[in-house]
């Protein structure tokens, strides 16, 4: 250590001795003064809450006065003093602060006694009328000489004519009582006997055109007639839409053959799979709704029809047929719907609306 640096330590020494000196004179107010406050001792000290005690983490009808784990080995719940519904009956309640009722948008009102109509949903399908459904099948054999209605889906009136055919039996059937018609002129004077004789045949010949479906007009426009028509035109019998078409222009057609189908579609069924443990709410007549992904928003009003007696084993559920106006043909057969029956109250129950149930 060289003569400097000794000289300066010694100085260093003195100084912290005459400062510790002049410390120890001063008045203990004056040092109070002087020391440097700490912010946090400021604050009120906060009161430590009591616990009163102990409850089962899982919600049991269970409390324990000192610490303890369940059978899980979950720690109970401390229960501190000032808390609402603490006491050892908590269990049976609910409770729910007032932050938590505001953020889950909670409505609350007195249980009061209320009919309520149950709903059962199912899946269905659209379907024609049975009863609205027509085919063409002429009773005799022919060929088919000129189509008007060729396309299926094509839009039809009542009357309407679909195809001409030529059968060579109603020709003959038609100069059959052409024949008798003149036998009954030229019989005017011959004996009464004759005379019925002939007027029978005419009878049976027009009977026997009858028979094959001939319409009435067309009896008429024959019976005035002089001579034997060569085709005969099919018309509609309803208003509606072809649903089936086999008839081809030129072709030969036998008896009973089906040449159209024509569908009236201004009255539609929707026949819904109900399960088989919703088939005591549900009965003919009640009220029903149909709602269909075509028409978004738009909802189909209905009424039950028939229950059909047969299950489905596969599926186990029952088919329920709805009937609905179709009058703006806006419900094609084979679209899906969404199907909801009301099913009728069975008196009143006790009740609180379904956002006050947590």
């Amino acid at each position: 250590m060289n003569k400097t640096t000794a000289i300066a330590l010694t100085a260093a020494v003195a100084a912290a001795l005459g400062a510790g000196y002049w410390l120890g004179s001063q008045p203990a107010g004056h040092l109070m003064t002087a020391t440097v406050q700490n912010p946090s001792s400021s604050k009120p000290a906060i009161k430590e809450r009591k616990i009163l005690f102990y409850r089962n983490p899982m919600g049991l009808p269970d409390t324990s006065a000192v610490p303890k784990k369940d059978q899980m080995g979950m720690d109970y719940i401390p229960i501190y003093e000032g808390e609402e519904g603490n006491g050892p009956d908590m269990a049976k309640q609910v409770n729910i602060s007032s932050e938590k009722i505001q953020q889950l948008g909670v409505r609350s009102e007195t249980a009061t006694l209320r009919d309520l109509a149950r709903s059962v949903h199912a899946v269905g399908r659209v379907e024609v009328d049975e009863r609205l459904s027509h085919i063409i099948a002429p009773k005799f054999e022919g060929w088919i000489d000129k189509l008007y209605v060729n396309t299926t889906g094509q839009v039809v009136k009542r009357g309407q004519p679909l195809l001409e055919i030529y059968s060579p039996e109603l020709v003959s059937a038609q100069n059959e009582y052409l024949i008798a018609r003149q036998g009954e002129t030229s019989l005017r004077h011959a004996s009464p006997e004759a005379q019925a004789s002939m007027k029978q045949l005419a009878e049976a010949s027009l009977a026997r055109i009858n028979n094959w479906d001939i319409s009435t007009r067309q009896l008429q426009d024959m019976s005035k007639s002089s001579d034997a028509r060569r085709t005969l035109t099919f018309r509609s019998p309803v208003n509606g839409i072809v649903m089936e078409k086999k008839a081809v222009q030129g072709m030969r057609f036998m008896p009973g053959e089906v040449l159209y189908q024509i569908v009236d579609v201004s009255s539609v069924w929707i026949v819904a799979d109900v399960f088989e443990q919703d088939l005591a709410l549900v009965r003919p007549g009640q009220p029903a709704s149909a709602k269909l992904n075509a028409y978004p928003g738009k909802e189909f009003s209905a009424r039950i029809s028939y229950v059909y007696p047969t299950l489905n084993p596969q599926t186990r559920t029952i088919p329920v047929r709805l009937e609905l106006a179709n009058p703006e043909g806006l419900l094609k057969p084979g679209m899906y719907a969404d199907v909801e029956l009301s099913a009728p109250a069975k008196g009143k129950v006790l009740t609180v609306p379904t956002s006050a149930v947590i």
